[in-house]
Parts: structure tokens; C-alpha cells; sequence
């Protein structure tokens, strides 16, 4: 009778549910101890009865590489289960059970970069990969980096970037050898000395040991965009691009135990500000670079060679218009920056250093008294890990000298610059 009992009572729902919550519970101790060996069977048989904090469990797991190999789609699918009901849940190691997640918690956890990507694989988890070619396909949108992608230069956003000066307007119409007084009064200057100044920069790996030398051959974008924000209208005030193709080729054991030369650097760019007459401002550059390491201590020292164009302003040079329109032709082909190098010189040197969580940086450049004026520039910046985070960092820049932008390149800036980085450049 007692085992007729027992089987009876084994077979109806509310203590079949009984039994599922202890094996929960069973997993989950196995979890919050970071036994997650014995978490994983048993979590996979809790799973697949429907158990929600389990697929949490499961999910963090894979999340994170618990004793599982990594996986974010896996990750995005269980979360996605566990909450078909709405409920937003935290899978917390150090917990004895799932608890829900605090506002405070959830800001916190957005600052893990697998956070990050497995938001990205929950979204493409709504989308359907019953076939092959659609599940290929995702797969390679979940692959480190987006496209391939990689951050190249240091990526930014200063809020609050403050120069000793407004900013002058600059025509398209009339040459600043031509400035007249009624010029400068309808130009003027920008209302205010604050901007806001970021940064974006990416490279993409084209091709590796292509030529047996373990080089990687690769092609890149750098946009800078300086936003007076704070001005009446927020226009943007200057915007320059910079598309590059480049090889690296590192170089022999020997050569890197003898003198800490990691790699060699060769590469084509093209810098621009894409506006149109007196306003135009482009040159074309082919470089070296050796990139150094010592311990903490990272240099990076470059030299250019500026593609000759030929001149633009021929009024201005010859001192008469155009013998073909009669006037002083702002548009063209030719030389946008007479003289750059007089104030940008041949090359800079690049300096990183790291302490503990710290990275300290600078730039220089000097142009040796190149066009009879001695001439140069000088970044510094720092940054900080923002709230333990492994991607976003506090960002301090300090600039002092010439070309900071293309459009006043012949014009000294000082400036001072704070916000947010979300990448850290070595070289």
C-alpha cells in the first residue's frame, strides 16, 4: 500500500514540481560554489524540464566560459528562454539562489564587454537558422570584432574640450591673403572656446603571411571631428578623414632581444577635411615606422614622404588671376596646403607607457626649422579605467602647437581636453 502510495504520489504534478525545484537547487549549489563540472549535467537536465533559473545558470555559464567553451549565441539563446515571460533575472556566482538584478546591477554589468557581445548575439537569436547559410552567416556576425573589424587608433568622445582662443571662421570663397576687414567682420569666430571633440578609428585585416614573413597587410579609417557644440547653431567646426593601407612586418628574435624593435611599419595615407575652396585642405603621405617595446615602455618613431601636388592658388603664388576666368580660382586640383610641412614637419614619435591600470601617452612632432621658422606640436594624454571597466576609460588629453586640425594647421593651439576613451592605442 505505501508503495502504491508513493508511486501515486510520484506521478502527480505538484510533487513532480517538488522534485524539479530540489534539482534546481542542486545545480544552482553547484553553481554559486564554482563547481561548474558537476553545475553542467545537471543544469543541462534542469534545462531541458523548462527550469527558467537554471537556463540563467547555464546561460552565465557559457557567457563566460565556466566550464564550458565560451559561447554568446548559446548564451543569447538561454537567456532569450528564460525570459519568454518578461521577468529580468541576474545569475549572481556568489548568490546561494537568482535574484533579481538591481538597477545598479544591471548598470554595472553593461561595462563587461561580454555583456556587450551577448546582447548582440541575443538580438540576431530572433532571427530564424534552420538552414546552414543563415546559421554561417550569424555565426560570423558573432566572431570577434564586427566585420573583422578592430579599433586602431585610440577611439574617443571629449565633452569638454576647452582651447585658449576661439576659433576662427575660415571662407571658401576668399584666400586669408586676400582677408579684408569686411571679411573678417562677416566671418568672425565661433561663439565659444568649448567643443566637443571625438575620435573614431578602425582597421582591417586584409591578409596574413601573405609573402611568408608572418606580415599582416591591412587597410584602416580615422575620423576626427571637432563639434562646437556649445556655439548657437553647433555646427561642426572642422571634420577630417583618414583613410591608410599598411603593412607590419615584425622582425627577427635577434633583432628584438638585441634592441626591442618589435615591428616595421610601411604604409600609404590620405588625410582630408572634404570641404570645398579656400576651406579645402588634403595631402597624400607614404611612411616608415619602427615600433619599439622595453617592459612598460612603448615607441613608436615615424617618418613620411609627402606625394608632391601641384600648386593651387596660382593667383596668389604669381600674384594674377586666372588668365581664364580672371579670377582667383579657390577650386583647383592641385596643392590644398602650401608649406604643411613647415608646420608638421617630416614625422613624429609616439610614447605609451603603462603602470598598474594606467596608460601615459604623447605625441611629438617638430619640424627642425624647416622654412626658416622653427615649428612644432606636442600631445599628452592619460587614461583610466572608468569604473573597473574593461573598454571604456577615462580620457585626458592636453594639446599645444600647431595642426591640430587640417583646416588651422598653420595656426598654434592650446587646449585642453577631458572625457572618455573606448580603446587604448600602444603604437
Amino acid at each position: 500500500m505505501s508503495r502504491f502510495l508513493l508511486l501515486l504520489l510520484l506521478g502527480t504534478p505538484l510533487f513532480s514540481d517538488l522534485l524539479d525545484i530540489n534539482a534546481s537547487i542542486t545545480g544552482s549549489t553547484y553553481f554559486t560554489e564554482k563547481n561548474y563540472a558537476k553545475a553542467l549535467p545537471l543544469l543541462q537536465q534542469e534545462v531541458a524540464k523548462g527550469l527558467k533559473p537554471s537556463m540563467y545558470q547555464l546561460g552565465y555559464m557559457y557567457q563566460h566560459g565556466l566550464g564550458v567553451p565560451q559561447d554568446y549565441h548559446k548564451a543569447a539563446t538561454l537567456f532569450q528562454r528564460a525570459a519568454s515571460d518578461f521577468e529580468y533575472t541576474l545569475a549572481v556566482p556568489n548568490s546561494k539562489d537568482i535574484v533579481k538584478a538591481s538597477f545598479a546591477q544591471r548598470l554595472s554589468s553593461q561595462l563587461d564587454p561580454s555583456t556587450n557581445k551577448s546582447g548582440d548575439a541575443f538580438a540576431l537569436s530572433k532571427l530564424d537558422t534552420d538552414t546552414p547559410e543563415a546559421k554561417g552567416l550569424l555565426t560570423a556576425f558573432l566572431s570577434d570584432g564586427f566585420f573583422g573589424l578592430k579599433p586602431y587608433k585610440t577611439n574617443y568622445i571629449l565633452p569638454l574640450a576647452y582651447a585658449g582662443n576661439k576659433y576662427p571662421h575660415i571662407s571658401s570663397n576668399t584666400h586669408y591673403s586676400n582677408y579684408t576687414l569686411q571679411d573678417a567682420q562677416e566671418y568672425g569666430v565661433y561663439d565659444s572656446n568649448i567643443e566637443v571633440e571625438f575620435e573614431l578609428s578602425l582597421r582591417k585585416p586584409l591578409t596574413y603571411n601573405l609573402f611568408g614573413l608572418n606580415e599582416s597587410i591591412n587597410v584602416a579609417y580615422t575620423q576626427k571631428v571637432w563639434w562646437q557644440l556649445y556655439s548657437l547653431s553647433a555646427p561642426f567646426r572642422e571634420t577630417n578623414y583618414a583613410p591608410e593601407i599598411f603593412i607590419v612586418i615584425p622582425t627577427s628574435r635577434g633583432i628584438d632581444n638585441r634592441s626591442g624593435l618589435k615591428a616595421l611599419k610601411v604604409g600609404y595615407i590620405h588625410e582630408s577635411n572634404g570641404q570645398e575652396g579656400y576651406r579645402s585642405r588634403s595631402w597624400n603621405r607614404l611612411y616608415f615606422s619602427g615600433m619599439w617595446q622595453w617592459k612598460n615602455l612603448l615607441l613608436a618613431t615615424r617618418v613620411w614622404y609627402r606625394i608632391p601636388e601641384n600648386k593651387k592658388y596660382e593667383g596668389y603664388y604669381i600674384g594674377k588671376p586666372n588668365p581664364k576666368t580672371g579670377l582667383y580660382e579657390p577650386n583647383y586640383s592641385g596643392d590644398d596646403n602650401p608649406h604643411i610641412e613647415e608646420y608638421l614637419g617630416f614625422g613624429d614619435i609616439r610614447i605609451n607607457y603603462l603602470y598598474k591600470k594606467h596608460q601615459f601617452g604623447a605625441l611629438l612632432r617638430y619640424n627642425f626649422g624647416s622654412g626658416g621658422t622653427h615649428r612644432g606640436a606636442m600631445d599628452i594624454h592619460w587614461s583610466y579605467p572608468f569604473l573597473h571597466s574593461k573598454n571604456t576609460f577615462w580620457y585626458v588629453k592636453l594639446f599645444n602647437g600647431y595642426a591640430e586640425s587640417l583646416i588651422d594647421y598653420d595656426q598654434s593651439v592650446t587646449k585642453a581636453s577631458f572625457g572618455f576613451s573606448f580603446s587604448r592605442a600602444l603604437f
